[in-house]
């Protein structure tokens, strides 16, 4: 895969996911700007990966997401790849889920995704070029216990990615998205030893998946080998859930 020399923006980049999107894309000597919300995760990243440029950026805050947006396409003299990654969960029951916790998942995961796609999409018509990666989740397509808001969210990420990839395929713009299955990240170590193996009994390979085995399909989908791909969605994670 030819990736030299793109220039992509990496939402999400200080989780375990973020890490190996950020070290693929570096290795195939891309020009990178990797945003997070944890300074320090985000400072190790750029010992790790002196080349890359880094920023604090929240997306609950909508308000200044086309500024910023507006900024990266400065520093980087246009954006070739959007790959959002970020979001977050807070898990419970839906009959003790709180409103407050329902729309601040959909505002950081769906709504902030919208909006990133949105003024990335402005800044790639004007080359007529450009690919979107939009990272959603196997529990997107199978519900999970406990995760009704997160569910909603990353299975609304696919929806909508499907609109977009419809309206701008004739401009030269892809949007596609990957769906995770389980991934060793720090999250999962934190599980339950039992739980952990109970989980892995459901896989059909029988173990988690790593961050690079979903930074790999990232890389295809941006690469030019995946200009015939639009509006799908690929699935890493090990045959627990076949579409």
């Amino acid at each position: 895969m030819d990736l030299k020399n793109k220039k992509i923006l990496i939402t999400g980049a200080s989780g375990g996911i973020g890490n190996s999107l950020v070290k693929k894309f570096y290795n195939l000597d891309n020009k990178i700007i990797a945003t997070g919300t944890n300074v320090e995760k985000l400072s190790n990243l750029k010992k790790t990966f002196p080349n890359i440029n880094t920023a604090i950026f929240r997306l609950e805050e909508h308000e200044k997401i086309e500024n910023f947006m507006d900024s990266i396409d400065k520093k980087l003299d246009g954006i070739d790849i959007l790959i959002n990654n970020a979001g977050i969960t807070l898990d419970n029951l839906s009959i003790r889920l709180t409103e407050e916790n329902w729309k601040k998942v959909l505002d950081i995961n769906l709504t902030s995704t919208f909006l990133m796609c949105k003024f990335a999409i402005k800044k790639m018509l004007r080359k007529k070029y450009g690919k979107i990666i939009n990272i959603t989740s196997i529990v997107g397509h199978t519900g999970n216990i406990g995760q009704a808001n997160y569910s909603a969210s990353k299975a609304g990420i696919i929806a909508f990615s499907k609109s977009l990839a419809l309206e701008y395929a004739k401009k030269n713009i892809n949007i596609n998205c990957v769906s995770p299955g389980f991934i060793q990240t720090e999250m999962t170590d934190k599980i339950n030893e039992e739980f952990k193996n109970n989980l892995i009994n459901k896989i059909p390979s029988g173990k988690l998946g790593s961050g690079d085995d979903v930074s790999n399909c990232v890389a295809f989908l941006a690469s030019d080998e995946a200009n015939y791909v639009n509006g799908e969605t690929i699935h890493v994670n090990g045959g627990m859930y076949m579409a």
